[in-house]
Order: C-alpha cells, then structure tokens, then sequence
C-alpha cells in the first residue's frame, strides 16, 4: 500500500505517505464549495506532472554529473464546467541563470526526459498539456 487518505471535515482530506508517514491536506476549491486553502485533488494531478518532470530530469542529471538546481516549472491547470474536469495543464520552464549545458544536445535529452515521465504517460490523452521551454526552445 503507497498511502492512505482520510476525510477531515468541511471538503478536507489528510493524505498520508505509508512509507515515510509525511502528510498533506488537501481542500475543495473555492469554485467547488471548498475553502480553498490547500492544494485541491485536480491542483495535485497538475502539479504532480511538473514534479515528475524534474523528478526525472535530476535523475538524468545525475547519472550524466550534471547539475539541475534551481530548474523551477510554473504550473497553470485549466478546468471544464461540464463535465467537471481537467483540460489542460500549461507549464512554463524557469531555468536559472547558472544552469548552462556545453550543447544542445543535453536540453534535448532532458527536454525528452520530462515529456516521458511516467506522470506523462499516465495523463489522459484529452488534458492538452503545453510546455513553455523558455530559453531552451
């Protein structure tokens, strides 16, 4: 078992990682009857891509002794009204100053890494995902 999700109260959930018992809450968006003041579940399908992405982008990084700090990715989830859901999640690619890489070919292979994570690969095909690769485009 990866985690267990207990509901509060008022549209809160407790979402508890078994394995290292970290924890987050999470709450019905405003727009949904929610307070809003936690990540909602559709924040987390969004946001969860982003961090995949430079999830295994480090992991690239890493078996190729280069350095990711700093890479930061905006993340921008855009909702449908009937049926409720999510259509689309815009991300836009901050990268530092100091992350420099000797050729181009390096973008690319981290560029391809990102676009085949696992959280990609799992995001149904009618979520149009779009991807601001600013200075690496």
């Amino acid at each position: 078992m990866t985690s267990t999700v207990s509901y509060e109260n008022h549209l809160r959930t407790c979402c508890t990682h078994l394995s290292s018992s970290s924890s987050f809450e999470t709450d019905a968006p405003v727009d949904n009857s929610g307070k809003g003041e936690r990540f909602s579940p559709t924040d987390l399908l969004a946001t969860s891509l982003a961090a995949c992405m430079l999830t295994v982008m480090g992991i690239k990084c890493k078996s190729m002794n280069q350095d990711l700090d700093g890479l930061k990715i905006e993340v921008d989830k855009v909702m449908l009204a009937d049926p409720r859901r999510v259509s689309g999640v815009n991300l836009t690619v901050q990268i530092p100053e100091h992350l420099v890489f000797a050729d181009d070919k390096m973008k690319q292979i981290l560029k391809t890494t990102a676009t085949t994570c696992p959280v990609m690969k799992s995001i149904h095909p009618d979520i149009i995902v779009n991807i601001d690769w600013g200075k690496w485009s």
